[in-house]
């Protein structure tokens, strides 16, 4: 008896004497079929992983990253699928989980694949319904029916017509503008603007360098700039933290809690790619992160460290150099909890019922965001310190710089005025809180603060009157022009824009 023939689907190979269907006949719909099934199922997987690190990391209050990071992060292959999945699959969770526990159906066999169970009950109920043989698909279709009836009656015991009445929208997003720092390590901003110019409207922002805005919505996530390096995804308030630091080429600089990196490479583009950067970041899949942004930037003067920034002792000789210092320490990311998504999570509608700037949590927070400030202080060469957040709460702004100032002082530091002409300063909470710095989602941005440290001594020196190029004095002039090639050269022009920056805020 010959063996039964192949179904008659596009990837088989036709026979001599076949012929393979037409496009728009049921063979190329049924490839096509096939490919969208396996697509889902593994878009599934990628999501319920991210899912599951967001939901445990809202759980013990201890971000392992935002959604849009952990999305966004290389491992994940299909990064529009899963974003999708995930955001709507957290928007209808309350609904998922009510369902589950009213039909009583979640074994503790499922209940160990519990993330996984409920993207797929979410995509085959709520979505594209495309299912294939996996064990946990085959059990959302084999309750389908059930959850069905049960979903109806939800719907007639909250008074509502339809399903999609269920899932009402937590928050309403204001579309902000897009944001991109050009990586002038790899590249030049009038080169990016040639090409991002042809298929966007760009224009440069008027107070960071290499700060291009685009319009709101724009995606340029998989463009070549993005993945190559020379283009970084950055909001305008993050990168003025970096700006504000203002470090100098051939300084040795800390970021103290530096992941996810896009802080640390912008300070090594500031600093031409010389001296040296010493990046901290105590969690392990975080400094993993963090050494693929390092990478990416193609920057060659930043060391990486899975260690604690509290553990280094700053009397140790290998870090008497160290001239400045980026510390922006774990915070409640108030200021970013749009950006981030954390409306979705579930944690949100608890948090709206308490007064997140006095909660426990925030208590916790700035008391070790005051550690690690006072630690930074003690470094005994360091002459400009950035202490930055992105929570919009006082309690881990000005009251943790408040509570600093007595040894600040006594170490010779002083608060400094960075971008002065930025209209929106600290809270006036105390004596000086104007030279603070906050930015806020009304100036359509994210929600940051930011606090200049600057050692007497060297503002006094650094308020020498600029040369007529700009540059502050012959000697760091000659830092700037060593060097024939094309790159070099370069980093001359952007060091003397740093300087006169600095120059111009006399800090």
């Amino acid at each position: 008896m010959a063996p039964p023939q192949p179904k008659n689907r596009s990837h088989v190979p036709a026979k001599a004497g076949q012929v393979r269907p037409p496009p728009g006949q049921p063979g190329r719909r049924m490839a096509s079929r096939d490919a969208g099934e396996r697509a889902a199922f593994f878009a599934r997987r990628e999501a319920a992983t991210v899912l599951r690190r967001v939901l445990r990391g809202d759980a013990s209050k201890r971000s392992g990253g935002s959604i849009k990071s952990l999305v966004f992060s290389p491992s994940v292959r299909n990064k529009r699928a899963t974003f999708a999945l995930v955001c709507q699959t957290l928007k209808c969770l309350p609904i998922l989980k009510e369902v589950f526990a009213s039909t009583g159906v979640l074994s503790s066999k499922w209940k160990k694949q519990e993330e996984l169970v409920y993207v797929t009950a979410y995509d085959i109920l709520f979505g594209q319904e495309i299912a294939v043989s996996g064990s946990v698909e085959q059990f959302i279709l084999l309750h389908k029916d059930t959850f069905r009836t049960t979903l109806e009656k939800i719907c007639v015991k909250r008074k509502v017509s339809s399903i999609k009445d269920l899932i009402s929208e937590k928050t309403t997003v204001k579309p902000k503008p897009r944001f991109v720092r050009v990586n002038t390590l790899k590249t030049t901003t009038g080169s990016v603007i040639e090409v991002l110019s042809k298929i966007h409207k760009v224009e440069k922002d008027d107070m960071v360098p290499d700060m291009l805005v685009l319009p709101p919505g724009t995606d340029v996530h998989k463009h070549p700039l993005v993945t190559d390096g020379k283009v970084f995804l950055q909001g305008k308030a993050s990168c003025m933290v970096a700006v504000a630091l203002c470090p100098k080429a051939g300084w040795k600089v800390i970021d103290a809690c530096a992941a996810p990196g896009n802080k640390t490479v912008h300070l090594a583009a500031l600093m031409n790619g010389e001296g040296n950067i010493i990046a901290c970041e105590l969690n392990k899949d975080r400094a993993k992160t963090l050494q693929h942004t390092v990478r990416r930037s193609g920057a060659n003067n930043v060391e990486t460290v899975n260690g604690d920034f509290l553990d280094i002792d700053s009397n140790d000789p290998s870090y008497a150099e160290v001239r400045a210092i980026l510390l922006d320490p774990s915070c409640s990311g108030s200021g970013t909890s749009t950006e981030r998504l954390d409306h979705l999570l579930p944690s949100h509608s608890r948090d709206d019922q308490d007064d997140a700037g006095s909660s426990a949590r925030i208590r916790k927070l700035s008391a070790f965001q005051r550690k690690a400030l006072s630690h930074a202080l003690s470094f005994p060469s360091v002459e400009r310190l950035v202490y930055s957040t992105c929570s919009i709460h006082q309690a881990e702004n000005e009251d943790v710089v408040n509570s600093v100032l007595p040894l600040a002082t006594s170490l010779g530091f002083e608060l400094a005025t960075p971008f002065p002409q930025w209209r929106r300063r600290g809270l006036p909470v105390f004596d000086g809180a104007e030279h603070l710095l906050r930015t806020d989602p009304e100036d359509d941005l994210e929600g940051f603060f930011i606090a200049l440290f600057v050692r007497k001594a060297a503002a006094d020196e650094s308020s020498a009157e600029p040369s007529k190029d700009g540059a502050l004095g012959a000697k760091r002039k000659r830092v700037c022009t060593t060097g024939n090639n094309g790159l070099r050269a370069f980093s001359s022009l952007r060091l003397s824009r740093m300087d006169a920056l600095c120059s111009i805020w006399r800090l």
